[in-house]
């Protein structure tokens, strides 16, 4: 039995929602140790947090930098931190804890601006700690059963990817409001110029890779905000061309009245087709050609090896977004084990990294640039996911 990671946190603290589920998430398969944090840039905000959260005083820390510095110097000091600050602040933050000699464990999106992710890319290249950032859809056992078959050639050459991410929270001005989570994303000096591309596109894009395997070489990018006042938008058309003739789509927008958390993706290639839908994410349609479809459910014994060690229950008991998260945790649990012995990451552990983080801001330099030139083909760049 390997010893808890003792981690620290920086963000999260009170009336967060994404620092909670990050706590949750690591908790669940007990990796993982919360003993130290910053949980707000109000120091009196963030000692708040830290007594709620069992944190003890000598640990509690009024900002980042002296964290870092502080925790650095103890015997007993941190061994991963954990970033959920808006999205202005991750790589300022990163690059302090790894020069601490501090794995990173990230909320996406990887940073504000492209520019700022390909400075922070170079410098964390060279360090030989982990960084890793937590697009956690892809730690659902369905969706790495999904990217099984594809790898395996079952759906044969892919011709079609469509993916789309729909809410409806934001159909109304709630930044005005007060509401703290509206408020910083749709700022473009704390979420970035990408607006809703940042916040849920990213993780679609990443998922649309993820399952496929396959790299966008271009895209045609429509964006939109609706709300009236919003300087960020809200709306996205987009389509892609991957790297092998497959052609995609990609819908995003947080003004879409009668949808929570609508991430969907429908894969179709010249044998077989696929269809998941986060909302209902234990299940995978399967669609043969000529055949009749099948619904492979999470936990079943037909599943792939890659989904079935990340799963913890028997067929019809839920798991979903927390577990997911959770997955990811494990993963980059492992990762640290193996560290700590100076070994490599093992070839199973699954991730996402700095290069999935690096994908992302491409691409929505990309569909920035491709809006702007109203609609025009815009070649995209970036590492491999």
């Amino acid at each position: 039995m390997q010893s808890r990671i003792k981690f620290g946190m920086v963000g999260g603290g009170e009336g967060a929602f994404i620092g909670e589920i990050h706590r949750m998430a690591a908790r669940l398969d007990n990796h993982y140790e919360l003993v130290a944090g910053a949980f707000s840039s109000e120091a009196e905000r963030s000692r708040r947090s830290a007594k709620t959260l069992g944190i003890s005083a000598d640990r509690s820390y009024g900002d980042f930098q002296e964290m870092a510095e502080k925790e650095q110097s103890r015997s007993d000091g941190i061994e991963a931190v954990v970033i959920v600050t808006p999205n202005h602040l991750h790589l300022r933050i990163a690059e302090i804890f790894l020069k601490a000699g501090i794995h990173v464990i990230c909320d996406k999106p990887l940073s504000a601006s492209l520019e700022e992710a390909q400075s922070f890319a170079e410098f964390a290249s060279k360090s030989d700690k982990i960084f890793a950032l937590t697009y956690n859809y892809s730690g659902y056992p369905i969706v790495r059963h999904a990217r099984a078959l594809i790898a395996q050639g079952e759906l044969g050459d892919l011709r079609t990817v469509q993916i789309e991410y729909a809410q409806d929270w934001l159909s109304e001005k709630l930044e005005d409001s007060g509401h703290k989570q509206a408020a910083w994303r749709t700022d473009p000096e704390q979420g970035g110029q990408g607006g809703l591309l940042g916040d849920i596109g990213t993780h679609a894009f990443h998922l649309s890779s993820f399952v496929s395997g396959l790299q966008p070489t271009e895209i045609l990018a429509d964006l939109n905000h609706f709300v009236e006042g919003r300087v960020l938008d809200d709306n996205a058309h987009i389509l892609l061309r991957f790297s092998g003739g497959a052609k995609g789509m990609l819908w995003v927008s947080q003004v879409a009245p009668g949808n929570e958390n609508g991430l969907r993706l429908r894969i179709y290639g010249s044998k077989a087709g696929i269809e998941w839908s986060q909302e209902n994410p234990n299940y995978l349609k399967f669609s043969p050609l000529g055949k009749p479809s099948q619904i492979l459910g999470r936990g079943s014994p037909e599943l792939a090896e890659s989904a079935a060690k990340v799963t913890r229950t028997p067929p019809g008991h839920p798991e979903g977004y927390i577990e997911g998260f959770a997955n990811i945790y494990t993963e980059i649990a492992q990762a640290v084990y193996a560290a700590r012995e100076g070994k490599p990451v093992p070839q199973d552990v699954l991730f996402p990294d700095l290069e999935d983080g690096i994908a992302g801001m491409f691409f929505i330099e990309a569909a920035l640039e491709s809006s702007r030139n109203d609609g025009r083909w815009t070649g995209i760049a970036g590492t491999g996911i």
